[in-house]
């Protein structure tokens, strides 16, 4: 039996000759794999376009217990995507949000609140047409909100340390815990007032972005030890002035 949901794809993975494994981010459902069909007709190449990182899309699914793969027919693009892939700085982001999401998400079972809050962040990137640049910063720390790591900002007090381990500002540190230094622990109190309405009014030079961006990949690398290497960071810290 099949059911409706709508889905964000996170990555493409060749499998064999004739099928790709399709991950996808649903409402309903988390994440799913699909094995959908490779080919050279006209509708093979419409599917193969609405399986790019971050498309938004709407599909029918079967779901069969044990498993591993499901069935896909009825896809359709809810949303269209231009400049994304044709911006090369808007593209790079996305690149960089969708790996990110591929190591992060994992639970096969819906979460609406952070289901909504990546589908409008896409569809907000897409909109835009500038000021992109701290959208990566912006969608990073408030999407650790859904994810139940979002730092406590109620305990910050200037001068406080930021206890990376338990998400805390603190007057000292703690033994065996990692820490920032007063200086970069403002920084994250600040990072916390940052929206995608307000960001463009958030100054910051090549150094301090990259900088901002290490740290709070760190932080989820931290409490998330699915996070391997990420490539796509490279790419986003050559593009900003």
């Amino acid at each position: 039996m099949y059911e409706k949901l709508k889905g964000i794809v996170l990555n493409t993975i060749r499998y064999s000759d004739k099928h790709n494994i399709v991950h996808i981010y649903t409402d309903g459902r988390g994440l799913m794999s699909f094995a959908v069909p490779q080919g050279k007709t006209s509708a093979a190449r419409m599917r193969n376009a609405m399986m790019l990182p971050l498309s938004l899309i709407d599909l029918e699914a079967s779901v069969r217990p044990g498993r591993d793969l499901a069935l896909m027919r009825e896809v359709r693009r809810n949303f269209t995507m231009a400049t994304v892939y044709s911006d090369p700085v808007k593209n790079a982001i996305a690149m960089f949000i969708s790996e990110l999401l591929t190591h992060v998400i994992q639970e096969p079972e819906g979460n609406d609140a952070m289901f909504r809050y990546i589908e409008q962040s896409v569809q907000l990137l897409e909109q835009l047409p500038s000021g992109v640049a701290n959208f990566h910063i912006c969608f990073l720390y408030h999407l650790g909100g859904h994810l139940g790591i979002q730092p406590n900002v109620e305990s910050y007090r200037h001068g406080y340390w930021f206890d990376m381990t338990d998400g805390v500002f603190t007057p000292s540190t703690i033994q065996g815990h990692q820490h920032l230094q007063p200086q970069e622990a403002q920084v994250i109190y600040l990072l916390s007032r940052m929206t995608f309405s307000n960001m463009g009014v958030f100054r910051f030079s090549r150094e301090e972005r990259n900088r901002m961006l290490d740290l709070i990949i760190s932080y989820y690398r931290l409490h998330n030890a699915a996070i391997g290497t990420l490539r796509s960071p490279d790419i986003l810290k050559q593009l900003f002035v």
